[in-house]
């Protein structure tokens, strides 16, 4: 600021926001949690270029709501993307409230396996998010690699899962499962795998 400019108070105060950190009020809050539910099942169901038109449809809005909270194609994609993520990792300590962890471990491994046939379902559009860095692969696998190691850990608190295998290792496991399945359309084959998966994970001599 000059001398001779005059000082703002309400420019410097930290409460004041700009318009797009403001919070969403509750309707569209609403609005904007229907159109990422309504995108992730249409792209789930199809791919990422069906219509916008029919999300904002099943999401009960009009076009020019779903282009007020999403501009563009690829914002809607990597909200969707966003959500599937927040999903899978919350799942981890939600299950192990449940489950013992072994079993925890087998019903994460299938909401995974469900996360990652959302992302292939949208990797038209996620590609370019990755090469211009909005998404961020590698903070992506560092939540995936967590939310395994909290399962882990209780695991070989509990005596059912070796303590001899990292994080790492079974993040490492779970690419080799998705890759080698990627060309197929058979889940039953894929929970086949990760079910060898989580035998693999037992400590030896457990049945």
């Amino acid at each position: 600021m000059s001398p001779d400019q005059e000082p703002n108070p309400a420019a410097d105060r930290p409460d004041r926001l700009a318009p797009a950190a403001r919070p969403l009020r509750a309707h569209a809050r609403r609005n904007r949690e229907n159109l990422v539910a309504a995108a992730r099942a249409a792209f789930t169901a199809a791919d990422d270029t069906v219509p916008l038109e029919g999300i904002a449809r099943e999401a009960g809005v009009g076009i020019g709501t779903l282009y007020r909270h999403f501009p563009t194609r690829e914002a809607l994609v990597e909200a969707v993307y966003s959500a599937e993520l927040d999903d899978v990792t919350n799942a981890a300590a939600a299950l192990l409230d449940e489950l013992p962890p072994e079993r925890a471990l087998r019903a994460w491994l299938r909401r995974y396996a469900a996360f990652v046939a959302t992302k292939r379902a949208m990797l038209n559009t996620l590609h370019s998010g990755w090469a211009s860095g909005r998404v961020a692969t590698a903070a992506t696998r560092e939540r995936i690699t967590a939310a395994i190691g909290s399962i882990l850990a209780a695991g070989v608190r509990a005596g059912s899962l070796r303590a001899d295998v990292a994080p790492d290792d079974v993040t490492a496991m779970l690419l080799g499962v998705f890759l080698s399945t990627a060309a197929d359309d058979e889940p039953e084959r894929t929970d086949r795998l990760l079910g060898l998966v989580v035998d693999a994970l037992r400590p030896q001599g457990s049945s």
